[in-house]
């Protein structure tokens, strides 16, 4: 689609945008709006297939879809992107909606952007349409519980991955590549609810490491304050490459795409490897992880706590009654732990590794949905 936005200086720009739905055989579609300079069609189109095999691991009733415009958002003022989100909507609103295909946040969106389209859907329609959006402000429908689901839902993998294995994680060394949000709330909440020593961490300037663990609370206030992990009082500078290797119990990958490759897998030390990033992994590198006896809970299942939480909302959205964030922790551990043995069961069924277990899981659940509706 084309999106003309009338810009502060009175010119008006044409942006281009997209959205897929990938397939919808087993409910709404469901994936996030990513602003992005980089965006492109064929991203939007892999990444909403990646969805469709995402909820269905997960086993909610959803499809896979995504969206994307060709934007740079820091350059653009809160006037401009509301502009923007709202033309957005407008263009694409005929093939939105609560049991069609439900948008959510991403790479450079936020609660606000999403509270603007979901504003500007519900003008469309003449009334209030929360559930058409996810990730929104709690004012406006949001669920609780949703800012830390991606890297809660990766802990409870672990803690289940932990129990398969035998290994004990109160006091165990762990390293997180990504300081974003979910390997920031990976750092607090590995502390918190696993007893993890996080001894490394890193963001796209480099990365910081003290043998003694670094504090969650101290490393993201000196972030904040900095902009970076970097030069974090105490710690000794460490490359984002060098992490990977590091001899600790759990490995968080929360950064980029294909940085555990086929030249660097055979270093990588870690008993497990938590995927809260999507693709930090090659298919050439999964062989060898195997291979090296290390436990690879895989991108779509480990950081599926995000999409399982915007569900949450969903259904909370369409019935207008919301949870506890108690309760949404509880919901989101229930769906998770199921998820994991699901794969770790299917891993172990077939002796394959668990990407390709956690595929067999999902693609199967969707040609069942498939075959059950006469479309196959």
């Amino acid at each position: 689609m084309t999106l003309p936005v009338r810009m502060d200086d009175g010119t008006t720009k044409v942006f281009h945008g997209f959205r897929v739905q990938y397939n919808d055989s087993r409910g709404p579609t469901k994936g996030g709006i990513r602003f992005h300079p980089d965006e492109t069609v064929d991203t939007v189109r892999a990444l909403a297939a990646w969805m469709t095999w995402k909820t269905a691991v997960v086993d909610i009733p959803l499809g896979g879809g995504k969206g994307g415009v060709i934007c740079n958002p820091k350059e653009m003022s809160p006037g401009e992107l509301e502009r923007l989100s709202r033309t957005y909507v407008r263009q694409v609103g005929r093939v939105l909606g609560l049991f069609e295909d439900v948008p959510a946040p991403d790479v450079y969106t936020t609660p606000q952007i999403m509270a603007w389209m979901m504003d500007e859907y519900s003008f469309l329609r003449g009334h209030n349409e929360f559930g058409v959006i996810t990730g929104k402000p709690l004012a406006l429908g949001g669920s609780k519980g949703r800012g830390d689901a991606t890297a809660r839902g990766g802990l409870f993998c672990v803690r289940e991955a932990a129990k398969v294995l035998g290994l004990q994680l109160s006091g165990a060394r762990a390293a997180i590549q990504g300081y974003g949000n979910a390997g920031s709330f990976a750092h607090s909440l590995g502390q918190q609810m696993l007893g993890l020593k996080v001894v490394a961490v890193s963001d796209s300037r480099g990365g910081i490491f003290n043998t003694n663990g670094l504090d969650a609370a101290a490393v993201e206030k000196h972030k904040q304050e900095t902009g970076s992990v970097v030069g974090f009082p105490g710690a000794t500078p460490i490359s984002n490459e060098a992490i990977l290797e590091l001899d600790v119990v759990v490995l968080f990958p929360s950064a980029l795409e294909n940085v555990i490759t086929s030249d660097n897998a055979g270093k990588v030390k870690a008993k497990i490897q938590a995927e809260l990033a999507n693709g930090p992994t090659t298919p050439e590198a999964d062989a060898v992880l195997h291979k090296n006896g290390v436990y690879v809970i895989p991108d779509f299942l480990c950081n599926a706590g995000g999409v399982t939480v915007s569900y949450f909302e969903m259904v909370q959205n369409a019935y207008q009654y919301y949870w506890e964030e108690g309760e949404v922790h509880k919901r989101l551990d229930s769906k998770m732990t199921s998820a994991f043995h699901a794969v770790h069961d299917m891993a172990t069924k077939y002796k394959v590794h668990n990407r390709t277990a956690a595929y067999l899981v999902s693609v199967n659940r969707v040609a069942e949905a498939v075959r059950l509706r006469g479309w196959a």
